[in-house]
């Protein structure tokens, strides 16, 4: 045995088990936030009819992943039953189309297709384009090694991390969202980022009405739910019309001076 290792031993069997557990937690944290950027790979699922999925046929739009196992009795619950409702949420302010959801078994024994199935009905998700998958090993772990996410066995089944990682249209790692339970805007906001704030340039008139629209969808915590906002539509329209009517009478005093005499006629 290597002396690393016998360090290694002596640390898991000397140290309090809150500083390795932290320690794991900390190491967690840092896979998950090593991941931002990278791009998924080609990767191949089944979704719960028995379907080839391909992650490259969801490109085009924004995409949620969350990864989960169906014998999961506390955690794993918890995130798909908040997702729902976070989702529903942005369905209802982005549209059904917008985006897309997909959910991974990473238990490849026991996670069928069958099993994600009854998973998805039994914690009542049936929302569009919402996809529960199932894969092998190999699969799941080099979409775990992509999107950050870390699973161990243990005795009760698997330590695992709680995320839900935002993927852009192109593919690639764009944000991740951690933890069991999240208020609505944790997950709506960076798909108004992507949806609204990137795709075309500000000078356009397409561009335009996407930071319009990105600035001008707001939350309610009182409701739980996005909606337009009108009074900011029309205070961004009040201060372009001041702007007009400024850069209009500088316009004008600008040629005024700039004529002999200051302008004055013989």
């Amino acid at each position: 045995m290597r002396l690393s290792q016998y360090l290694l031993a002596a640390l898991l069997v000397f140290a309090p088990a809150s500083a390795v557990s932290l320690s794991i937690e900390e190491n967690a944290l840092a896979i998950s936030e090593a991941a931002i950027g990278k791009m998924l790979p080609e990767l191949t699922f089944i979704d719960t009819q028995g379907k080839n999925v391909g992650l490259k046929e969801l490109r085009g739009k924004p995409v949620l992943i969350s990864l989960i196992y169906t014998g999961c009795a506390n955690t794993c619950p918890v995130i798909i039953e908040n997702l729902h409702q976070t989702v529903e949420v942005a369905q209802e302010a982005l549209g059904q189309d917008s985006f897309a959801v997909v959910t991974i078994g990473f238990d490849a024994r026991h996670d069928t297709p069958e099993r994600m199935r009854s998973f998805a009905r039994m914690h009542g998700v049936d929302l569009p384009n919402w996809l529960f998958l199932s894969g092998d090993q190999a699969l799941i772990q080099n979409l775990a090694d992509a999107t950050g996410f870390t699973f161990v066995p243990s005795a009760g089944g698997f330590d695992h991390t709680a995320q839900v990682s935002v993927v852009d249209a192109e593919g690639r790692i764009y944000q991740q969202v951690r933890g069991e339970d999240f208020n609505p805007p944790a997950i709506v906001e960076p798909l108004k980022d992507l949806l609204f704030g990137q795709r075309r340039s500000i000078m356009s008139i397409d561009g335009l009405k996407e930071r319009v629209k990105l600035f001008c969808t707001v939350y309610n915590p009182n409701t739980g739910r996005y909606y337009f906002n009108y009074s900011l539509l029309i205070g961004i329209a009040i201060g372009l019309a001041c702007l007009l009517l400024v850069l209009s009478w500088l316009i004008r005093e600008f040629r005024h001076s700039s004529q002999p005499d200051g302008g004055a006629r013989p």
